[in-house]
Formats: C-alpha cells, structure tokens, sequence
C-alpha cells in the first residue's frame, strides 16, 4: 500500500541515469531556494548595518564561501546518487551515525517548515483576513506537502511558476518603494542602523544557507554530470545572493528599517503577500523534502523496515504544519538555530573522506558499477564522531572568525590527520538494506 502513495524518488537508492535533468532545471530550483523570502530579510539586515559595498561584499564572500561546500559536496551527490543522510553511511559516519545525522536533518527541517508555513500564514490573515491565521496556515503546510509527495519533478515544475512569479512580484514591489529614492544617493547612503563588521556580515551570509549547502545532494543527485553541479551552484546562488539580497540592501537604505517585508507588504497590498508566498514556497518544499529524506534513512537503520518516502513526507509534513498552525514551534527557533551548528562539520567530514581519505571510496565504486548501493557499509565510526563534536563546539564557542567556517574547516583538517594516522576505523559491519537498484518502485 505504502508503495503506491505518492513517488519513492530513489529514497533509499541511486539515481539512475535516465531519471536526472539538465542542469537549468535544478538550476531554477536552486535559484528558487537562495532568492527565498529569508534572503530577502538577510538583505535587510545587512542593509541596516552596512553601506551598499559593505553590504556587496559580504554577500559576495559568504556567496563564495557557501558555493565552495556546494560545489564539492553537491558533486559527491551528483557522482553516486544518493541522498545526503545515504551518503553519510560511506562518507565517514557509517550506517549508525547517519541515522544520526538523518534525524538531525528531519528535525531541523521540518522545524523550518513549520515556522516557515507560520509566516506565510500571518501574512495571508493580516492582508486578505478571511479565516485565522491557523487556518492559513493548515492551507499552506498542506499544500506544499501535497506537491512534496509527488517527488521531484512535481517540484521542478512549482518552481519554473512560482520563481518568474517570485522575481516580477518583488521587482514590483522594489520599483514601487525605490521610485522616489535616487539609486545613487541610496548607494553612497550610510547605514541607517547600528554599525555591522564585515566579518559579521559575511557570517550571516554564510550561515544563512549552510544547512542548504549540507543537503546539497538531495539535490544533485539528479544532476548529470560535475560541470553541471558547477554551473547550476554559480548561477543559482550568485543570483539568489545578488538579485535578492542586494534588493534587501537597498529598500533598508531607502526607509531607514530593516523590517522592509512589513513595508513592502504595507505599501503594495495583495502583491507583497503574493510575494511573501511564492518566496516561502520555494524554500519550504525543499525544507520538506530534505526532512523526509533524512528520516526514512533514520527509520530504516533503526528499524529495519523501508518506510515510504511518499508516507513519511505526508507524516512529516501534517505535523510540522499542525504545530505551525498551533505556533508552538516558533518557540523552537533558537533551538534550530542551535541545531544548525551541527551541519557544517558534517560537509568538512564528507569532503575530506571523500577526497581525501578515501577509506570506502572502493566500495561505492562498486556500487556504482552495478548501479546500486554498495553490498555493506561501515556499522560506526567511532572517530568521526569525536571529530563531529569536537567541530561543532568550535564552531559554536570559538568566537574568531567565522562559527561555520571555522566548524567546516576543522572538521576537514581533523579528519584528514586521523585518516592519515590510520584512526578512521569501522566498528562492525552491517549489509545493504538497500543494494538493489529502486528504478522499478520509484
């Protein structure tokens, strides 16, 4: 029964050959998750504490930043076809510890789902009223888990609508707030709030879309090849960062507030909640779909049964959507801020094991070429769970530099060292639950 629900999308599975996309696709998808209704607001802020280049460049180097742990772990992804919390089992983390990571990645996704789809909804009540703002609410979670449930193609086609939508709506919206204001008065303007460092920037730059970078191959995974991971990175974020995040730095100059959403909203009605929707949607049906991903490999490490990727995300999706609808997850956002220092050390480990160390690359090689999962993976490593959390309180206490490069790079450094020191060791084996090809349940 659980089979017929929905579309498994390779949950569990490698990505075949003819079920990927050409790089635009992904790329609009991509776009569609940088140039988010949060990128928008990260613009603002910027904007209210820094002049318009103080704004560009920390945009520019936290773009940079983010796109270097795209690209790499996005081409992991694209090369074996596998979902991130899957990869983690050959990546350094074994079976054990990507049941961890998996339930890491539901929780936090799906606690941003449903902040997410509390936003939306609070926009929807103030501006068309109607029914509460829990009702709103409800209407929105359940839709993008609708579209969710139909996999990845259903959501490629939301974003070719609700990306064009997204860019027409907020340059409406720009234009109308910005034609009394001289564009060269607003870049040579100074903050109109207290003063940001250029390292503060950039660390909200790159912080804002790491857990992104983390789940990179979720998404490329349908990719085709490296050169089009790279092409579909540049295009997507670059823009995302430029075209949105700039248009933040500008209305904050422009009415001296970072809260420009309000008055954005305020000023062109209907069409700034039309565009506090379409920016929300296109984040948070990847927020979802990650969450689901991450927890049916959970459930299949810990109970051993293969659980629907179709039924988890409907699961997933009607309780992140009721606890929206009841706000009792915006009481957990600084829990998911938290959470979020957690991710970063796991892209330096997958990298570096992937790269560099190379402990299991021979066995998804093998898999690779009989087009499956590899026939075993590590049960626990016992060391890369020391590194991980050795990485994640750098990057939470250590205050020079930037929390999440600092936590990625030591991650990285350290388990190189222990690799080269032979300290990177499996402890027990567990057989592939997964090592037929999913082409014919998909």
């Amino acid at each position: 029964m659980a089979d017929t629900v929905g579309m498994d999308d390779y949950s569990l599975a490698r990505v075949p050959a003819e079920a990927r996309y050409p790089w635009w696709s992904i790329a609009v998808q991509r776009f569609g998750q940088v140039s988010a209704l949060t990128q928008f607001l990260l613009g603002a802020t910027l904007g209210f504490g820094m002049d318009f280049w103080g704004a560009f460049w920390a945009l520019t180097i936290g773009a940079v930043i983010l796109e270097f742990g795209m690209i790499f772990v996005g081409i992991i992804g694209m090369r074996e076809g596998l979902s991130t919390s899957m990869l983690a089992r050959w990546t350094g983390f074994g079976r054990g510890g990507s049941a961890v990571i998996g339930l890491a990645i539901g929780i936090s996704l799906i606690g941003w789902f449903g902040v997410q789809s509390g936003v939306s909804a609070r926009g929807l009540s103030a501006l068309i009223g109607g029914p509460p703002e829990w009702v709103w609410a409800i209407a929105f979670g359940l839709a993008v888990t609708a579209i969710v449930m139909l996999g990845f193609h259903s959501m490629a086609w939301t974003a070719y609508l609700t990306v064009p939508l997204f860019l027409a709506l907020v340059a409406w919206s720009i234009i109308s707030e910005l034609s009394s204001h001289p564009l060269g008065a607003l870049v040579s303007s100074p903050p109109p709030g207290p003063a940001m460092t250029l390292l503060q920037g950039v660390a909200l730059v790159a912080g804002s879309l790491m857990v992104g970078a983390v789940i990179t191959p979720d998404m490329t995974r349908f990719n085709r090849s490296a050169a089009d991971v790279v092409k579909q990175t540049l295009v997507g974020v670059t823009l995302g960062e430029y075209v949105i995040g700039l248009s933040g730095v500008l209305l904050a100059h422009a009415v001296g507030s970072s809260d420009v959403i309000a008055i954005v909203t305020s000023s062109v009605g209907l069409v700034g909640t039309l565009v506090i929707v379409a920016g929300t949607l296109k984040i948070n049906d990847w927020n979802l779909y990650s969450s689901g991903l991450g927890i049916v490999n959970f459930v299949v490490v810990i109970t051993g049964r293969r659980p629907n990727r179709a039924v988890v995300t409907a699961i997933v999706g009607v309780a992140g959507t009721l606890l929206g609808a009841a706000g009792i997850l915006d009481q957990f956002t600084n829990f998911l801020l938290i959470l979020g220092v957690v991710f970063p050390p796991i892209a330096g480990i997958m990298i570096a094991e992937y790269f560099v160390v190379r402990r299991w690359r021979d066995r998804l090689a093998e898999g690779r070429a009989a087009g499956a999962a590899p026939s075993s993976s590590p049960m626990w490593v016992p060391a890369t769970l020391v590194i991980w959390l050795v990485a994640s309180l750098v990057g939470q206490y250590v205050t020079a530099g930037l929390g999440s490069v600092n936590s990625l790079v030591v991650a990285f450094l350290l388990y190189v060292v222990c690799g080269k020191l032979g300290l990177v060791r499996e402890v027990g084996t567990a057989p592939s639950d997964i090592a037929i090809s999913e082409g014919a349940r998909a």
